[in-house]
């Protein structure tokens, strides 16, 4: 019932009505590809480090031929789009195009800004430039959106292969960036593009898990039921009452079962902790939770 409460108090609100249409989610996407295109412009291009995906064969044509790197993306973009429509007969969202587009524009607009690398050290242009593309991938990710690139390139090849998406996306990542070998004459380079790849794909990880972690908490104490309204009223979370025995004493015991984000955890803590210092807590991380309030179960 909390859950049903809370989502309607969202809808009546001010923001929620804009939260939960479609300015929300596209201003998210912005700022993700953003954050994302500052990462590229700012540090893995001027410091000559050639990534992976559609970015990152357009970092190579621009060392090569000198082609803006947002033209060049949003060109490769549209004539993927187009062979996915044909061969695959997908249908990508609006979010996917908006999402083409808006990069493609960070990257022209944000490219001449920085001429040198921010860092002076090449490994630190690596690290940095990878988590912030990593975050941006993360955001946009979170919130529906996509940029297409080399995905499409696997999905078209899955077709007639039977090869999984993620062996064919690695081995597309891997393709372009030992590439860079023949620009720059470097092993070094190109180690710092593997490196950006790894460090990409674990922040981009840990944004999606962050956004999504779920913890539960198992709560036995004497003062249950002021715990149960704390929960339910302060902390705006559901959860259910099981009936419990104490292995030792026989006695009946109520169990609170809580389900929640990770970051509510330390509220609920806070909350036991005033209220029966000496309560049982269990905690432990969840895979998966579905339904109102959390997840949507995909099939």
């Amino acid at each position: 019932m909390t859950e049903i409460k809370t989502s309607e108090r969202i809808k009546s609100s001010p923001l929620g009505g804009v939260r939960g249409g479609w300015f929300f989610p596209y201003l998210m996407l912005t700022i993700g590809l953003g954050i994302g295109a500052l990462g590229w412009t700012a540090f893995l291009i001027p410091a000559k480090i050639v990534g992976g995906g559609l970015t990152g064969i357009a970092t190579i044509l621009y060392f090569i031929f000198g082609w803006d790197v947002g033209l060049s993306s949003l060109i490769m973009n549209a004539f993927l789009l187009i062979a996915a429509i044909k061969i695959l007969g997908a249908t990508f969202g609006i979010r996917t195009i908006a999402g083409a587009v808006i990069l493609s524009a960070f990257l022209s607009a944000l490219r001449p800004l920085f001429p040198e690398p921010i860092m002076h050290e090449t490994m630190m242009n690596a690290i940095v430039g990878g988590v912030l593309a990593g975050i941006g991938a993360g955001i946009v990710f979170v919130n529906g959106g996509s940029t297409g690139g080399t995905d499409i390139i696997a999905m078209i090849i899955n077709k007639y292969r039977n090869i999984s998406l993620g062996r064919l996306l690695l081995g597309i990542d891997v393709i372009i960036i030992s590439s860079s070998y023949f620009i720059f004459h470097s092993l070094e380079k190109m180690v710092y593009g593997y490196m950006t790849m790894a460090i990409l794909a674990y922040t981009v990880d840990m944004v999606l898990s962050g956004n999504r972690q779920t913890v539960q908490f198992f709560i036995i104490s004497d003062k249950f039921e002021e715990i149960r309204k704390m929960i339910i009223y302060e902390a705006d979370r559901g959860l259910t009452m099981l009936n419990g025995i104490g292995g030792y004493s026989g006695e009946e015991r109520k169990v609170l079962m809580v389900i929640a984000r990770k970051t509510q955890s330390s509220e609920i803590f806070r909350i036991v902790k005033s209220i029966d210092p000496e309560a049982f807590i269990t905690m432990g991380t969840v895979m998966g939770v579905y339904g109102k309030g959390f997840d949507k179960i995909r099939i």
